[in-house]
């Protein structure tokens, strides 16, 4: 018992030994350690987001997926037998908008309860389908009402205390005019090449030099286009349109119209016509959208029928009218209400065509024979629909209007028929013994006088000149193809000036300051250009561009671009630059060159009386731009001097350096080759043997007689 109890002291103080032993090597661990805890009174001033900002980015948000799910209220009641038709209508209508991960339609007695849950793969598309689905048409009975899920929950957790909304912050734009303020004046204009793939904003510079001003891959899908007066870009996509504008072509404005195919804008630049030719409802029309530019908002959205011609709505001047052909009407509409003038339609049985006066509110529009009554061309004022003129006409085949730029004159081109058999299967005539005349409209005089010149040849072409009284046309068959040229005097007296004969030419291309025009011959007739000094008739310069597919002059009337696009032929792409004498400046070739458009100028903030003074003493500014022309010529060439100074100093620095870089080898060159110094051996002449070769060219005998 004693031993036992000796055994357990033992025991106790052994285990207190090693318990003290651990406690002390512990303690010499600690203090090995380093201390990492901040001093008291540390203040961090680092956060997060600077510290770990990258990885704060990928770290996992709480998500309930509310906010991609959509709700579809007033969806038509339908049992068994027509539900799974009702599925494939909602699923088809709602996946323009995005993909749809899951769908819910509630049930009760086996018919669905009238609303439904869709579910997209992202708040975007559930979004979009909220801002252009809610409200729509399924039919008579049946109007959408589509909201977020998670407006249900806003909604029912509103404060009791209402909060007056804040206003938007004012979005700067910049200057949507910024390329009108270059100190050079130069245009700009815009290229699409590599198939569609690139598109390029270009300034025209000194000699037609162009200057990169922008370029982004991908910027369109299909082609661009410039508002009427430069302020925006457009440029197509799968989705919608979007408008660029600014300095830097930043993005305007966007507007959701899905695979949207063409546009117009109205003259104000104010609204926005889209067109898109997927499929719609009778009560929801979405074929055509007008838009507000400046809201992006959705104006009023139309029907279109299948025989329409673009564009289909056609504006006045200050966009504050706008007008479409219809059955047997002419449907005028005003803005900003988007309503029918007055409204109603003009019945007009008949109707084929109409324009609206390029300077004032007259419509112009033709309706052809019917029974005793004959065809005729009217003119009448918008908004009180008052006729201005009247012309009646027989035995009319086909009318064509061309305005002149100014308003003050109207051409009506008329095909006269003198026998005509009806084609029962398509209910259409054939018409045979095809004539021509031209019905010239003096628009400002009184009662409105018409004109009238009858052409016994084929017209293929007719243009007014911009701002003068002048018209060309072209007519013949090919190879006797002529251009007349006429002048309309005061009085009223239509003359022609001349008419060249045997030229390659089926299209006119007035310079927008007048007086010079482009005869021009593309595609089939390869390319032939005549630029033509209308004032006294003569002939400046005939040349070619092979194969080009459009001509297109600047704002300024200075400059002409030829073109041939890989949209109409697959090689030799390339736009080339001429002076309005016709001078060819550059030649560009690009890969596959598809497009090229001029960036139209607003009107000039000069009045009439301005204009005319400043072409009345324009010798005297010839001799200051002449002055500047030089200038800037001989501050290119500088330049130029000075470009290829540098890289002249830049060479010989590289040269200097290598060859001192090469003399620090030299010891260890001598090494390698036994001690020979090659350097030296290789300047020096007496190491070199000189040996001739002698080698047979060729052999020719000579018979001696």
């Amino acid at each position: 018992m004693m031993a036992a109890d000796n055994d357990g002291s033992e025991l106790k103080k052994n285990k207190k030994k090693a318990e003290k032993t651990l406690q002390n090597g512990i303690e010499d661990d600690a203090e090995e350690e380093p201390n990492f805890s901040d001093p008291e009174g540390f203040v961090d001033d680092i956060t997060e987001e600077e510290l770990i900002g990258d990885l704060l980015k990928e770290k996992p948000t709480e998500y309930d997926g509310f906010d991609s799910v959509v709700v579809v209220d007033n969806v038509p009641i339908v049992g068994p037998e027509r539900f799974e038709k009702l599925q494939n209508v909602i699923r088809k209508f709602f996946q323009r908008f995005g993909k749809i991960r899951t769908e819910h339609y509630p049930m009760e007695n086996g018919e669905n309860k009238g609303y439904v849950f869709l579910e997209y793969t992202c708040p975007e598309h559930a979004l979009e389908a909220v801002k252009l689905a809610n409200n729509h048409k399924m039919d008579k009975q049946h109007m959408l009402q589509v909201n977020l899920f998670s407006d249900f929950l806003k909604y029912e957790n509103m404060p009791k205390e209402w909060e007056p909304p804040q206003p938007k912050p004012y979005k700067d734009m910049g200057n949507l005019r910024s390329w009108l303020l270059n100190n050079e004046s130069f245009d700009q204009y815009s290229v699409i090449y590599d198939a569609g793939d690139k598109t390029a904003i270009f300034f025209n510079g000194s000699g037609g030099q162009p200057n990169l001003a922008e370029e982004r891959s991908r910027w369109t899908e299909t082609y661009v286009r410039w508002s009427p007066q430069g302020t925006y870009l457009a440029t197509f996509h799968s989705k919608g349109i979007a408008l660029w504008g600014g300095e830097k072509f930043e993005q305007i404005m966007k507007f959701s119209h899905p695979d949207v195919q063409l546009i117009d804008f109205s003259p104000c630049e104010r609204y926005l016509v889209s067109f898109s030719p997927l499929q719609e409802t009778k009560d929801d029309p979405q074929a055509i959208i007008i838009w507000d530019i400046r809201t992006g908002h959705k104006k009023r959205s139309f029907h279109c029928e299948n025989q329409s011609t673009w564009p289909v709505f056609k504006w006045n001047k200050t966009g504050e009218y706008f007008a479409r052909l219809g059955t047997d009407a002419l449907s005028v509409y005003e803005t900003p209400s988007f309503g029918l003038l007055e409204k109603k339609s003009l019945k007009l049985p008949g109707i084929k065509d109409f324009t609206w006066s390029p300077t004032d509110n007259i419509i112009a529009y033709w309706m052809p024979e019917q029974q005793n009554v004959p065809a005729r061309v009217v003119l009448i004022s918008i908004p009180n629909r008052t006729e201005l003129c009247k012309k009646n006409l027989f035995n009319v085949a086909d009318c064509k209007m061309h305005w002149q730029k100014l308003g003050d004159y109207l051409c009506v081109k008329v095909d006269r028929y003198t026998k005509a058999k009806k084609v029962e299967e398509k209910d259409q005539y054939k018409y045979r013994g095809i004539s021509y005349n031209f019905e010239l409209f003096r628009i400002r005089e009184k009662q409105v006088p018409v004109d009238k010149i009858e052409i016994k040849e084929s017209i293929i072409a007719f243009a007014w000149e911009p701002n003068g009284s002048k018209f060309a046309y072209i007519h013949g068959e090919v190879p006797r193809i002529s251009v007349t040229f006429c002048n309309i005097r005061p009085g009223g007296k239509v003359e022609v000036l001349k008419t060249l004969e045997k030229r390659q030419a089926n299209h006119l291309f007035w310079s927008p300051a007048g007086q010079f025009i482009v005869l021009a011959g593309l595609r089939s007739l390869n390319g032939i250009l005549e630029f033509i000094d209308t004032n006294d008739m003569t002939v400046m310069a005939l040349t070619e561009h092979f194969m080009s597919t459009d001509v297109e002059w600047d704002p300024t009337g200075r400059y002409v671009v030829s073109g041939v696009s890989w949209w109409g032929h697959k090689v030799d792409n390339a736009y080339w630059i001429w002076t309005f004498q016709g001078r060819l400046l550059q030649k560009q070739s690009l890969d596959r060159f598809c497009q090229l458009q001029w960036r139209p100028r607003p009107p000039s903030l000069l009045t009439k009386d301005q204009l005319k003074d400043i072409k009345k003493n324009m010798k005297k500014y010839s001799t200051q731009f002449e002055i500047k022309d030089k200038m800037s010529q001989t501050k290119a060439s500088k330049e130029m001097i000075e470009k290829r100074r540098k890289m002249l100093a830049d060479f010989r620095q590289y040269r200097a350096d290598k060859e001192q870089e090469y003399a620090q080898y030299r010891e260890r060159r001598i090494t390698l080759r036994d001690g020979h110094d090659t350097d030296s051996q290789a300047n020096n002449p007496d190491n070199y043997i000189d040996e001739t070769i002698e080698f047979l060219l060729s052999v020719e005998e000579i018979v001696l007689e």
